[in-house]
């Protein structure tokens, strides 16, 4: 007969995992800065440690603007900030006007090749406040990664993936589509999604 071990032994040896009770999301520190977004997000803002995925249509519908506030934030709090493979080159006066402290933003360009090495360096680094990507390929398996990386690096990760993306499952913690006018919450750690979109409109186009 094995050996009995106790409800604490075996959670301080993470041999068994604790859930949160349904409804009862824990409390984050990082609002996004929308008041309407907040109100419908079951922990008030963007979950921490944790993979966010935007899933847009084209590029430029001002989906940069909708993290302004979180990156200025932290910036300003001495949390550096990466961005991986960014489509464009980020336009610094713009960035700046928002509050962003340029000098804890960091540009990492692979060319595409190690996007998505890169992005789980960044985000288990522990260095990162929130790690910006814009992988060309993420399967199933590559996102596992980089929600583990998020967790252990105790940081937010954000991906821009196009919408298609949405027809395929993801361990993100939060998934948002954009569309005109708003966003779909298409999928939110500790509760269901609203059925209708948030309203929401970009401050800023880029």
């Amino acid at each position: 007969m094995g050996a009995v071990l106790s409800l604490d032994t075996l959670l301080a040896q993470r041999r068994l995992w604790r859930g949160q009770p349904r409804g009862q999301a824990q409390a984050t520190r990082e609002p996004t800065g929308h008041a309407a977004l907040d109100a419908a997000l079951p922990a008030g803002g963007w979950p921490e440690a944790a993979l966010t995925e935007l899933l847009l249509p084209a590029d430029g519908v001002g989906e940069l603007s909708l993290l302004l506030p979180t990156l200025a934030r932290l910036s300003r709090a001495g949390r550096d900030i990466a961005w991986v493979d960014p489509p464009y080159r980020p336009y610094a006066p713009a960035l700046a006007r928002a509050g962003i402290d340029l000098a804890r933003l960091h540009i990492v360009d692979t060319g595409g090749r190690q996007s998505a090495w890169a992005l789980e360096q960044c985000l288990r680094s522990q260095a990162c406040g929130a790690v910006l990507g814009w992988p060309q390929r993420a399967d199933d398996k590559t996102l596992r990664r980089l929600q583990v990386a998020a967790e252990a690096g105790q940081a937010m990760g954000f991906l821009f993936r196009p919408l298609a993306a949405a027809r395929n499952p993801s361990p993100a913690a939060l998934r948002l589509q954009f569309e005109s006018g708003g966003l779909r919450i298409l999928k939110c750690r500790g509760s269901h999604p609203p059925a209708l979109p948030v309203p929401w409109a970009p401050a800023l186009r880029h």
